[in-house]
């Protein structure tokens, strides 16, 4: 066991920590030639194509040292994480499984706000940090400065910090060796009662479940007769192995060793990440803990496009679920829309990779509702419910008060814009908490900000006047009471669920207003006038009609007294009244989009 290390990688999201796993790889010889591609371990076509991590992997490397004269070989178990701020979850369960953890930081580019939080799980789950200077092969890194940024952050000594580059290959010896001096070697007891923390779990189509553990505590063969214990179900491990760049089956796995059980599971709800696996026969005394239920921020509605696809988007969410843990949902309907889940997110970005990965990994074509977030709505006679939908709101007659969710957020950027980025957050009703500067040019701000002001277009807007250089994480602090309504859109008078937002009272006139402008292009014309209303309870707040398609009547009459004219038109009148009685508005789908890029 003294020669087995397990770590992982934290960076902020392009900060090269894919490319410098490849070249851990190619150094510890782990593949082939006949098996080189750039990005290695991001093995979906989504994380491709957007140069992001989306999954946690793992794989096992053999790394042959010489020192004092003679050769040993270590077991380097590698976990590699995401970088964007809404897959932290993944990043916390990669956490609970290492004992090291290597930070990347771009040479170029510096600390940035997603680095902070990373950092601060791996050092709350006590992990050796071994800081890496990436991208020293640039023409404008600045190695002397990035370091005083590490420096101040970790209070290492500047001599701990080892240069490197993911794309020549530079520095990657010294990270191995840093990795089996500086990192401990798993502690456990091989001979204790069997414990193994589940970190990913995987769907195979033939096998059936593939669960990834870590082992804390004792052994496991082939064969043996397993229990999982939140679920309390018992199972054969008919294959286990360690994971190479594809599966490698072994006999037996002791403390310490990251692997693979395939037990025949067929449905998703049974296996848990972060769960404890112990023997039957010898169970551990209690389950590992350091393993919370996520908790999602963004809540939206998806509905199959056609409604016969229900059960069978219901069988794709679950098999992604397996796949992405924190993805969290449960069925509801709507009048517009028919049936369909309530889905809860990481944040928006999760949001858009789930609806991609729905598309391209099962051929499911949906519906996505306007994202909103939990909201806690308190009646008058002191009782609480959880809004996670417009529609769920109590009337307003018997709501006392609604409390949201509010956000820590920390902004790192250049000097340059500090103006601009804090009327952004002031614009979406921040609070100033902190102003730090990091170095002359570089400024951390810190907001207490809504979190459902975050959630539309917050992250773009704040790129954009950064110029692409202002990094933002965020972290809940908890509910504040907040005057907020329900707005409504009626099309004739009747309620369009679908459509419905809670919003600041304070922004609810401008919104309604643009949304009745933004429907009226949208909906088409029909054989009778539409009114478009934007209502709060029982007063409307704005209005716009699309005329009826009329066909022109009076073309016949030339000359002759007005009357004859009146009489047609009257006539027309009463045929397009009674059509609106029995005709009703067809909602297209750019409708519900559109409302997702009012700006």
């Amino acid at each position: 066991m003294k020669n087995i290390r397990n770590f992982c990688i934290i960076a902020h999201i392009d900060h090269g920590k894919s490319t410098l796993a490849d070249r851990l790889l190619d150094y510890t010889e782990t593949i082939s030639e006949r098996e080189k591609k750039e990005q290695v371990l991001d093995d979906m076509d989504l994380e491709r194509e957007r140069g992001i991590t989306i999954k946690s992997h793992a794989i096992q490397m053999i790394y042959k040292r010489e020192a004092h004269n003679r050769n040993e070989s270590f077991v380097l178990n590698l976990i590699d994480t995401p970088g964007h701020v809404d897959f932290s979850y993944e990043v916390s369960r990669s956490i609970a499984a290492c004992e090291g953890a290597l930070l990347i930081v771009d040479a170029t580019q510096g600390i940035q706000a997603q680095t902070i939080s990373n950092l601060y799980l791996a050092i709350d789950h006590d992990l050796e940090i071994i800081p890496v200077l990436n991208k020293m092969d640039l023409d404008n890194a600045m190695p002397e400065d990035v370091k005083d940024q590490i420096v101040d952050l970790i209070g290492c000594d500047r001599e701990d910090i080892i240069e490197a580059s993911g794309k020549t290959g530079y520095g990657v010896d010294k990270i191995l060796d840093a990795i089996v001096e500086r990192i401990p070697s798993p502690t456990g007891d091989p001979d204790a009662p069997l414990q193994a923390l589940i970190f990913d779990s995987v769907f195979n189509s033939y096998r059936g479940i593939i669960a990834y553990f870590r082992i804390f505590n004792g052994r496991i063969s082939k064969g043996d007769l397993v229990k999982f214990v939140a679920t309390g179900k018992e199972y054969e491990a008919d294959e286990i192995g360690v994971l190479k760049l594809g599966l490698q089956s072994k006999k037996t796995l002791a403390a310490g060793d990251v692997g693979y059980i395939i037990s025949g599971i067929k449905t998703s709800k049974e296996v848990k990440v972060g769960d404890t696996v112990t023997h039957v026969k010898n169970p551990c005394s209690e389950a590992i803990s350091g393993f919370e239920h996520v908790k999602p921020m963004v809540f939206a509605g998806i509905y199959p496009v056609d409604a016969d696809d229900y059960e069978e988007l219901r069988a794709s969410m679950e098999k992604l679920q397996l796949n992405d843990a924190s993805l969290t949902f449960e069925p509801e309907s709507s009048a517009a829309l028919g049936f369909g889940f309530r889905c809860g997110f990481l944040g928006l970005l999760h949001m858009e990779i789930i609806q991609e990965r729905l598309d391209r990994e099962f051929d499911m074509d949906v519906i996505t509702t306007v994202p909103n977030v939990s909201y806690k709505a308190y009646t008058t006679k002191g009782v609480m419910t959880e809004v996670h939908n417009p529609s769920g709101l109590p009337d307003q007659n018997l709501l006392d008060h609604i409390e949201e969710p509010y956000i820590h957020a920390q902004i790192i950027s250049k000097s340059d814009y500090v103006g601009p980025i804090m009327n952004l957050c002031i614009d979406r009703r921040g609070e100033l908490k902190n102003q730090v500067y990091l170095t002359s040019d570089r400024v951390e701000i810190t907001f207490e900000l809504p979190l459902a002001e975050i959630v539309f277009d917050f992250y773009d807007k704040l790129k954009s006047i950064s110029k692409g250089y202002a990094s933002f994480d965020y972290h809940v602090v908890g509910y504040k009471p907040a005057k907020l309504v329900r707005l409504d859109i009626l099309l004739n008078g009747e309620r369009v669920d679908a459509l419905s937002t809670l919003i600041h009272s304070a922004n609810a006139y401008q919104f309604g207003r643009r949304m009745c402008e933004k429907l009226k292009e949208l909906i088409p014309r029909q054989q009778f006038d539409v009114a478009i209303q934007a209502a709060i309870g029982a007063k409307i707040i704005a209005r716009e009609t699309v005329k009826a398609v009329r066909k022109d009547v009076t073309a016949k009459c030339y000359g002759g007294d007005i009357t004859r004219k009146r009489k047609l038109l009257e006539k027309q009148k009463k045929g397009k009244k009674r059509m609106r009685q029995v005709g009703n508005v067809e909602v297209p789908q750019s409708a519900f989009l559109a409302v997702l890029k009012l700006d």
